[in-house]
């Protein structure tokens, strides 16, 4: 990460920082169902949502 970018980071709020989080977890579950609807097409939105569900239930890091 560049100094800058570390140093904008350490000058935000707590809060920011959630929010920042928060955005970018909604923004990649929503990028895992556009491809779990591109592999499976047939699948009802109900279906696509409980498959991202469990992806994201079980999810390591």
């Amino acid at each position: 990460m560049h100094p800058v970018q570390k140093e904008i980071y350490r000058s935000m709020t707590p809060e920011r920082k959630y929010k920042i989080g928060m955005s970018m977890y909604w923004t990649v579950r929503k990028w895992k169902a556009a491809g779990i609807r591109m592999q499976h097409p047939d699948w009802s939105e109900e279906q696509v949502q409980a498959k991202v569900k469990e992806i994201f239930l079980y999810v390591r890091t």
